[in-house]
Parts: structure tokens; sequence; C-alpha cells
């Protein structure tokens, strides 16, 4: 029992601000206990006394679930005219397919996978281009131009990969 606010309350505001998995740990062993913590949202629910063989077991368990199905969500990326299918190797807009270099398919997707993120030249070098690549910054600044001439309607007036000067890049949804 928690001081101050109950297990729900703390379980509640928790989950809405982070989507992970969560198993609730209780002393509350009453089926409709059990039952509420996981029409609320849990991914499991053990109450004490328990076996920290058993914990464990159902901790990997919560993980293989959480990871196969964070698998599924991120073979395809939406936002907004633009869907970028990272199993599939394509990009459409608007349901028509757009080709895409590797390296700007690359790119996209990073961005796109941190909506909303500043990213900055040297983050997206490590984690677009090889590591026995020489690169200066500049490289990534000519992906994007060529990136924004294929993804924007406007490509002088971005709307979805925006430059924050000084600093790198962001996709905007």
């Amino acid at each position: 029992m928690l001081p101050g606010l109950s297990g729900w309350q703390v379980f509640d505001a928790f989950r809405r601000r982070v989507e992970v998995p969560i198993i609730m740990l209780t002393a509350r062993a009453e089926e409709a206990d059990r039952v509420a913590g996981l029409e609320m949202g849990a991914d499991d629910y053990v109450s004490k006394p328990f076996s920290m063989r058993e914990l464990i077991a159902r901790v990997r368990a919560v993980l293989r679930r959480s990871a196969r199905s964070d698998e599924e969500e991120l073979q395809c990326l939406n936002a907004g005219r633009i869907t970028v299918d990272l199993g599939r190797h394509e990009v459409m807009i608007d349901g028509a397919d757009v080709d895409l270099t590797p390296k700007e398919f690359d790119l996209l997707a990073y961005l796109m996978q941190n909506v909303d993120r500043v990213r900055t030249r040297e983050e997206i070098i490590d984690r677009v281009w090889d590591e026995e690549e020489f690169l200066d910054r500049r490289t990534v600044d000519v992906h994007v131009r060529w990136l924004r001439q294929k993804i924007e309607a406007d490509p002088g007036n971005p709307r979805h990969l925006i430059t924050v000067r000084g600093v790198g890049y962001k996709f905007v949804e």
C-alpha cells in the first residue's frame, strides 16, 4: 500500500505519460483486483507472495510480447501524406511511390522515427552513414536538400524536413 496515492492512481498517471510494458506487483490478490488491473492496461498482474523465478519468467514473457508488437508497429511510419514501409524499403506520398536512394531512404526513416526531435548533423551521420565513410557535415545538408526535392510539395518552403539553424534537422508531421 502506497502512501498518499493508490497504486491505481500511480498506474493511471504513468500509463498516460508513457507507453511501456507494465507488470503490476501488488498485495491485492482478489480476482476483482487482478481483472481491474488487466482491464486498466497492465500487461501482467502478479500478487504477493511470488517467487523470483516466476517474476523473471513473467518479465521475459512481457518483453517478448512487447518486442513483437514494437517490430510490427515499426514496419510502417506514417506522417500525413507520407508513408515509409521499412520492411519493403518503400516510400509513398498520397499512395504514389517515391524513388529514393538508399541513403535518402535511411535519412528519411531516421528522422521520421524521431519525429519532432531535433537531430544534429553528427547524430545523423552516426546513424545513417557507415563508420568507415569520411563525411563532413555538409553531406547531411546536401542529402536533406535532395530529399526535400522528392517529398516536399514546395522544397523552398518545407513542411516536413525542417532546418533548425545551428543545430540540425527535424521531421515534423
